[in-house]
């Protein structure tokens, strides 16, 4: 029994002696060289870097092996960021390593970590466990870390995980960054719940950049909220195993949506700068579906150039979407759906190539004010992309696309989209009311060419009256009759309602008696369609 006090008492001696070395910033005893050039280094404020100067050897992703003189334990760097000795004078303690390796799990869950911190080209041997955990500025750059475990993370200042190879996911759920979350050029592969990134209601004060970026899963932002703008600039999402390559309803970015191309050099450059001639360019792809339903966007969503790989089952969803600007500049995708139903923007810029061919095109209550497009976008083809989104007969497409014409000062353009609409609708109706359709687009064009009617009543009075005036024609009241005149005679028979006094005079036989009922029920016909056709313009006007 003496024995064991006396053993726990050593203990109790030893652990109160670390203590008082770390109070006086001395290294604790039991610590190994690399760990006692870190201990100096944090004190120092000073970089600690191990790398060897060979690129191969000291390449964190790769499968040289790093010894025991280029190990630190994860303990020994908890203890440094959350309870580290003080700062030599004049100098402010942090803690910046290159090269290093970290054993264990790093664990700073729930702690609040002062000093910057800031591990490049370092290996983890284990997870990294920041939830609910306060930083000011933490930067992990170009390291290779099995998974980054960070639910409710609050940083005040950045979150930087560029060029990182992170193996088993990242999971940010409501998390707060107070300005910029950086994950350009990173490459995270699909955790167990197949996602690569987990970031819903992730808060970013500033810009999240993802450009270059290899997502292999499903990238999850649901209910984030970024306070400048995403971008997604030449990154890669690919989900092979899910429905979805990123997932993100109900995102709100004040700024842009950047879905676009990112020029690739040494370095890369990024963040809209414009690439000099002969760069080469990386376009963003996604192979999976984009789900950005009920999203807030204050400038913009931009697709230019960006290629879409889905299934047959996979959308690019962008449901109730609401944004000033929508440019919808990237490649038509071959299979999938693109769905707008219920987006309201302002200025569509567009190209004819972008859209899907029929079947492949949703935009049901899709409104928007001013279209933009980018090359030739004939009406024909304008008329495709409205039918293409319209398996079945739905006139609301239309209407919208002739109003926004009828905006822009192209008035006959808007006619035509209207009676294209007629046509789409007659296809609808039973066989009586198709074939009235055919008359009313053969005679007026449903009301948008009145001018028709004109023509083809023109076209009747000098046929009939040529006819009529080889025609036998006794009066009914010999006496009593006037001059006959087979043009006014004519004239009679078309024009219904009206009375010129020469009808009812003059008898016909035969032939000639089918002919001029005929001419009649023609005449009824033109009338007819005309007024159906003036009715439909002055209810539109």
């Amino acid at each position: 029994m003496k024995q064991v006090y006396e053993g726990r008492a050593g203990a109790g001696r030893r652990a109160q002696s670390v203590v008082d070395d770390a109070g006086t910033g001395d290294p604790p005893d039991g610590l190994t060289a690399a760990e006692i050039g870190m201990w100096q280094a944090f004190r120092n404020g000073s970089v600690y870097d191990l790398r060897s100067g060979d690129p191969a050897a000291d390449d964190p992703h790769g499968g040289h092996p790093w010894g025991p003189e280029r190990s630190v334990r994860a303990r020994i760097v908890c203890w440094l960021l959350l309870d580290g000795p003080p700062a030599l004078a004049g100098r402010v303690s942090s803690l910046k390593l290159a090269g290093v390796q970290i054993t264990d799990v790093l664990d700073l869950a729930g702690g609040t970590v002062v000093p910057y911190a800031e591990l490049k080209h370092c290996r983890f041997e284990k997870e990294v466990l920041l939830p609910e955990a306060r930083f000011a500025t933490l930067r992990l750059v170009d390291c290779s870390i099995p998974r980054v475990e960070a639910a409710r993370l609050h940083t005040e200042g950045d979150l930087h995980l560029p060029r990182c190879r992170i193996h088993n996911g990242i999971r940010l759920t409501d998390a707060h960054i107070g300005t910029d979350l950086l994950l350009n050029q990173a490459v995270v592969y699909r955790d167990r719940r197949g996602r690569s990134i987990t970031g819903d209601g992730l808060t970013v004060g500033q810009d999240l950049q993802a450009e270059l970026m290899e997502s292999h899963g499903e990238l999850s932002l649901r209910g984030a909220k970024v306070g400048v703008s995403l971008s997604l600039r030449g990154s890669r999402l690919i989900n092979q195993y899910g429905r979805h390559a990123l997932n993100a309803p109900q995102m709100t970015v004040e700024r842009t949506l950047y879905l676009t191309p990112a020029a690739v050099g040494n370095p890369p450059q990024s963040s809209g700068t414009t690439p000099a001639r002969g760069t080469r360019v990386q376009r963003f792809e996604c192979a999976g579906g984009i789900r950005l339903d009920d999203g807030r966007f204050g400038d913009a969503i931009d697709f230019a150039q960006a290629r879409f790989t889905l299934q047959n089952d996979q959308e690019l969803s962008l449901r109730r979407v609401q944004t000033p600007e929508l440019r919808f500049l990237g490649e038509a995708p071959q299979r999938g759906k693109v769905v707008l139903s219920g987006v309201k923007v302002v200025n569509l810029i567009d190209r004819a190539a972008s859209w899907p061919g029929p079947g492949g095109l949703q935009m049901g209550g899709f409104t928007y004010e001013n279209l933009v497009p980018q090359g030739s976008f004939p009406l024909a083809r304008r008329l495709s992309w409205v039918a293409a989104a319209t398996a079945e007969y739905n006139p609301e497409p239309y209407e919208r696309l002739a109003a926004v014409l009828r905006g822009g000062g192209e008035d006959a353009d808007a006619r035509e989209v209207l009676l294209a609409k007629q046509r789409r609708r007659r296809e609808t109706l039973p066989l009586a009311a198709k074939l009235w359709g055919y008359a009313q687009d053969w005679t007026v064009a449903y009301g948008y060419r009145p001018g028709r009617a004109a023509v083809w009543m023109a076209v009747l009075w000098a046929v009939s009256a040529v006819a009529f005036s080889r025609a036998e024609h006794p009066a009914i009241n010999p006496g009593e009759h006037p001059r006959w005149d087979p043009a006014l005679f004519s004239l009679d028979l078309l024009l219904p309602v009206i009375n010129l006094g020469q009808e009812s005079y003059w008898q016909l036989n035969g032939g000639w008696q089918w002919f001029s009922t005929v001419l009649v029920l023609l005449g009824w016909i033109l009338a007819t369609a005309v007024a159906a056709g003036a009715t439909r313009l002055l209810r539109r006007n």
